[in-house]
């Protein structure tokens, strides 16, 4: 009677398709075909044999068998990808000295003092915080040239924080 040994953990197994190989050694092997077809039919004589495709077809075909190889119960492609990522990531890791996260900081106490209350006095009215004052005429005028359809009327920021009204003729 046939026994089969079933893992613990089952998400380490790998999918055998064909025989030992999985599917990633099985399209790896499938881009040799491809690549004949690709070769025989584009490149010139077009679908004709001719000296320089069958080197063309043997590399690849050499290198893809190399590449679907088994290391170490690892495919070789994924070998590559390991050492690409080793190789490819950052060498030097530059780290803020003024983050504060999982830090002992040691800051001086600061005692309180008591704080001073005053009482407050009404300010002092300048000359310069007194607002202009408007007749009804003028406002009457200016609802006018704003809902009048010969004018455009328009707000710029300042550099400084200000507003700037512009009424505009519209040619």
């Amino acid at each position: 009677m046939r026994t089969t040994v079933i893992p613990a953990q089952i998400t380490t197994v790998e999918d055998k398709i064909a025989g030992n190989l999985n599917l990633t050694q099985i399209l790896i092997l499938m881009v040799p075909v491809f690549w004949t077809t690709i070769v025989y039919t584009l490149f010139a004589p077009t679908m004709h044999l001719a000296w320089y495709k069958i080197p063309l077809v043997l590399v690849v075909l050499f290198l893809c068998l190399i590449l679907s190889l088994r290391v170490k119960g690892k495919v070789l492609v994924e070998w590559i990808a390991v050492l690409l990522h080793y190789f490819l990531r950052p060498k030097y890791y530059l780290y803020n000295k003024n983050d504060v996260y999982l830090r002992d900081l040691d800051l001086p106490r600061v005692e309180k003092k008591p704080v001073k209350r005053f009482a407050l006095k009404p300010a002092k009215k300048s000359a310069n915080t007194l607002l202009p004052v408007v007749s009804i005429a003028d406002v009457v005028k200016l609802e006018r040239l704003i809902a009048s359809p010969k004018y455009t009327l328009s707000f710029k920021s300042g550099k400084k924080g200000g507003v700037n009204v512009a009424f505009e003729q519209i040619k």
